[in-house]
């Protein structure tokens, strides 16, 4: 079938969906070898003569259904097409199981090199967006959204950092295996492996509250951790000193952390930006300063656990969902700690985008545009113009409300402008979709909220 978003041709499967990934690796670094076995628990929704899977760079090599070997198999450039000996029934479940192997190295893409891509001295994962068929077959979309259960084993002296909870590690020969489970549904593109010679350390900080957005408990109980080359963790601790105060500021303003903990992964390497991943975000040794910029996207990565982690947009159209959002993340987090208040920051964003083209409706961008700037800075002052326009109070209401009723789901444009028109239903013809329209799907900048 073809895919389901045109923004990732080529991607995705709608013809059935992963209710479950089961990912046994074995990656030997010297030699940048990836052994896997993928057993995905699936559940058909339409009828299906063959199955197809999103697996690129990597071979298969043994493949069954339910136990039962294959008709036949075959790679097609990025797919993988797998056909029963029967076909399978709408709405049955099935297990796949899928060996595999191979040299794996990031995919070219539109957005650049993603997917599995070798350190220095260790392994990265850039997942975003259609990264993930780089290290497991799977059906790569995010609208498709499973529990995971990752266990990799890699060379001693290494760590391995997964999504989810650490439920097991041992230790054998010159072998470590370090075993994770995500059982908060995860879409594809949120998958990661981390391997180096990490140092775990536990972020301190005491809880810190957000004075304006109510009164929802901070993040104690939630462990925050950083994963860090020894030589980086007196920067790493400097850097990342509020990290529990951000959380904080985020639990206030959005909602109960979404997950049961978050680690901070430092690479040794430079990395251009950093990456996000579900209860992971992952830095480049250039981003350990204290300075705004680099605090800024601190912020910014963490409050994608509530943005694009726990509730993901089903179409890569609706990326403001998660980039607005988060941008506004940061301008909220600045007027915490003292950077400068949102409405500044909100009114040197609406200065700088005044002076771009105005050519981009940032509620559909376009796949090429989809990371743009304009997409992060105007999804964040469509937000700002809802705040002024509700007041604070409900304004946050909106957001503890869209981070409740959607959590761990998936979400479109006109379910926030429908929640946020029904929370604000007491404003006297307040409109959402209206209000937001001009933001999201026009291409001159309105005039700054409020002015």
């Amino acid at each position: 079938m073809d895919s389901p978003d045109p923004y990732t041709p080529g991607h995705g499967n709608p013809g059935y969906t992963v209710t479950h990934y089961d990912l046994e690796l074995e990656c030997r670094l010297a030699s940048n070898r990836l052994s896997g076995r993928a057993r995905l628990s699936v559940r058909t929704t339409t009828a299906l003569p063959v199955l197809t899977l999103d697996l690129a760079g990597l071979r298969a090599t043994k493949i069954a259904v339910d136990g039962a070997k294959v008709a036949k198999f075959a790679q097609r450039g990025t797919k993988l097409v797998i056909t029963p000996k029967a076909a399978l029934a709408a709405d049955t479940p099935v297990v796949l199981d899928i060996r595999y192997e191979g040299n794996p190295s990031p995919l070219a893409s539109a957005w650049g090199e993603v997917g599995w891509e070798e350190l220095d001295d260790g392994v990265l994962v850039a997942g975003q967006p259609t990264g993930a068929p780089s290290w497991f077959p799977c059906n790569d979309h995010p609208s498709h959204k499973s529990s995971y259960r990752i266990s990799i084993s890699t060379d001693a002296g290494y760590r391995a950092v997964c999504n989810g909870s650490l439920v097991g590690h041992t230790t054998k020969s010159s072998r470590e295996t370090w075993v994770y489970e995500q059982a908060e549904p995860m879409a594809s593109y949120l998958a990661t492996v981390q391997i180096g010679r990490y140092e775990l350390a536990e972020l301190a900080g005491g809880a810190h509250a957000h004075s304006g957005a109510g009164s929802t408990p901070g993040s104690l109980g939630v462990p925050i951790h950083a994963a860090v080359p020894v030589v980086l963790l007196v920067d790493a601790a400097t850097a990342l000193a509020h990290q529990r105060a951000m959380m904080d500021t985020f639990v206030q303003c959005f909602g109960p952390y979404p997950f049961r903990g978050y680690t901070v992964v430092v690479t040794e390497d430079e990395l251009e930006i950093p990456l996000e991943a579900q209860t992971v975000s992952i830095f480049g040794r250039n981003h350990l300063s204290t300075s705004w910029e680099a605090q800024r996207l601190i912020a910014h990565e963490l409050s994608h656990q509530w943005f694009g982690n726990s509730l993901t947009a089903g179409s890569w159209r609706d990326i403001w969902l998660h980039e607005g959002f988060a941008c506004y993340a940061e301008w909220l987090w600045s007027e915490e700690c003292g950077a400068g208040s949102t409405d500044s920051r909100a009114r040197a964003a609406h200065l700088m985008l005044d002076t771009l083209p105005k050519d981009l409706v940032i509620g559909d961008p376009g796949p090429e545009l989809m990371f743009d700037d304009r997409v992060y800075k105007r999804g964040a002052l469509a937000l700002h113009a809802l705040r002024c326009v509700v007041g604070d109070g409900l304004f946050f209401t909106v957001l503890r409300s869209w981070s409740a009723e959607h959590r761990h789901g998936t979400v479109d444009t006109p379910a926030f402008a429908a929640l946020a028109s029904r929370v604000c239903a007491s404003v006297d013809g307040f409109d959402a979709e209206a209000l937001l329209k001009p933001w999201l799907y026009g291409t001159a900048l309105p005039s700054f909220p409020g002015s």
